[in-house]
């Protein structure tokens, strides 16, 4: 498998996909809003979105398997398998706010091989394939080297479906607030860990994702020297709904004070 080439193909892909969706943001209105829940939001942008995206990667794959955010393909126990978001950051997109992105990863035989983030509001392609660096728009990218709170800037998110950890979580955003420069919540976790890579936040940490959120961005992120747990310092990160994910001089300490307010006692 030539996954430089592939890579390549899949950021084309990203690409037309998020032209249709800023083409199609000028044109959306409130009576094409399906409600999944009160924060879960859908589009045909979306479904139009992923049905294109897929068609396309089975293209360069031929009986390859998804996990795809809007159920247009399953997973069937295949050696290649997708995760695909079409528009991760759907409620910033109905908004007319950025970010917004498409993300896209590949994963052979159970290991992430690929992984093309593109945030459509600025144009950005962040991406990596198997023992290569990571690039956004062709230029290498490495992650931050802080090392202690007090000179690093937070990423997170907050849950829309799963609410149990809310108060475990509001006690450890009070000392990020004490301890660090700042924290910022952008609403699509794939640019956030896009953004870890890049160096542009220090650390990043969210749960209630799936694993179409992540998939892509850790790749990434990992090909750019960062780390990446669950909450209790173990490997269910892609599938088991929560993350941390940080530069390596930061993790330790990172994963320190999320662990001691969000994970398991």
């Amino acid at each position: 498998m030539d996954y430089k080439k592939l890579c390549a193909q899949v950021q084309e892909i990203a690409r037309e996909t998020g032209n249709f969706i800023q083409k199609e943001g000028k044109k959306i209105s409130s009576s094409d809003v399906e409600i999944k829940s009160v924060a879960s939001l859908v589009t045909y942008v979306d479904k139009t979105a992923e049905v294109y995206i897929v068609s396309a990667l089975k293209k360069l794959i031929p009986g390859s398997g998804f996990v795809a955010e809007e159920g247009t393909a399953s997973r069937k126990n295949e050696r290649f398998v997708w995760f695909v978001d079409p528009l991760d950051g759907t409620t910033n997109f109905i908004h007319g706010i950025s970010p917004h992105s498409v993300s896209i990863a590949l994963m052979e035989a159970d290991e992430l091989v690929l992984g093309v983030v593109y945030e459509v509001g600025l144009k950005e392609m962040f991406y990596a394939w198997k023992n290569s660096p990571a690039y956004l728009n062709g230029t290498k990218i490495k992650v931050a080297t802080a090392s202690t709170s007090e000179d690093t800037l937070i990423a997170t998110g907050f849950p829309y479906y799963d609410f149990e950890k809310t108060e475990k979580y509001i006690k450890a955003l009070r000392e990020f607030m004490k301890s660090t420069r700042g924290i910022r919540r952008l609403g699509s976790a794939a640019v956030d860990l896009s953004y870890v890579a890049a160096g542009r936040f220090d650390g990043f940490y969210e749960h209630a994702l799936h694993a179409w959120d992540v998939a892509a961005g850790v790749f990434i992120l990992k090909q750019a020297g960062g780390k990446i747990s669950d909450f209790n310092g173990r490997e269910n990160w892609l599938f088991g709904g929560e993350i941390i994910a940080a530069s390596n001089n930061y993790f330790d300490e990172f994963y320190k004070i999320i662990n001691k307010h969000l994970g398991d006692k």
